[in-house]
């Protein structure tokens, strides 16, 4: 009995043995395969890294261009915000100008007369300070509407204007450079509606019975 049960044991010692050797055999031939997928020839190591090296001088290319045109806008429009705030300053002469022409009292005075002259001197030296610096106006009147340069505040019936032609100027806009400062607020015209255009018509007949 008991050579049996000592038989029995050696051969679980034997079998629980190979097991682990399998077991082994396995593991190492695992990590064998993932070296040889993990390593690369020398070839492609030099490919690869030539592929890095170009991305990396593209990203530092496209970088000195960011750079240089930041540069070249700071340069050219630096003054752009200051140049639309100075444009108050028109418009605020301009409405100092209105208020005075209709003030009864000061009408067909001496006194209103060369204030306004010293206005207009005033907003002359302003205009051909901001042309100096490349800051102008834009010219609107009688002009087909440029969404790039004009904002129509309202429409105007004119059947002597094509329709869309600029016929009103409520502000004028302004350039600086290439760009735009500020959108020339206009009225356009537009055709008559047939409503009144049988109105004038009756009115015309009447006017002639």
């Amino acid at each position: 009995m008991e050579k049996e049960e000592n038989q029995n044991n050696t051969s679980e010692e034997q079998n629980f043995g190979t097991a682990e050797e399998k077991e082994k055999s396995e593991v190492n031939s695992n990590t064998e395969d993932k070296k040889e997928i993990k390593e690369t020839t020398p070839e492609e190591k030099v490919v690869e890294l030539e592929d890095k090296i170009t991305r990396t001088f593209a990203e530092m290319e496209n970088q000195r261009r960011r750079f240089e045109k930041e540069k070249e806008d700071a340069f050219e429009y630096g003054g752009y915000s200051f140049a639309k705030e100075a444009l108050t300053l028109i418009d605020n002469l301009d409405r100092s100008k209105q208020v005075l022409e209709s003030d009864d009292k000061l009408k067909e005075t001496e006194a209103l007369k060369k204030t306004l002259e010293h206005l207009d001197i005033i907003k002359k030296d302003l205009i051909s300070i901001f042309e100096k610096n490349n800051i102008k106006q834009i010219d609107s009147l009688n002009k087909k509407l440029d969404p790039n340069f004009h904002q129509a505040m309202m429409e105007i019936e004119d059947e002597t204007k094509e329709p869309g032609t600029i016929i009103q100027e409520i502000q004028k806009g302004f350039t600086i450079k290439d760009r735009l400062l500020r959108p020339s607020l206009v009225g356009v015209s537009k055709k008559v509606t047939k409503k009144e255009e049988k109105t004038e018509e009756n009115q015309e007949n009447s006017k002639d019975k």
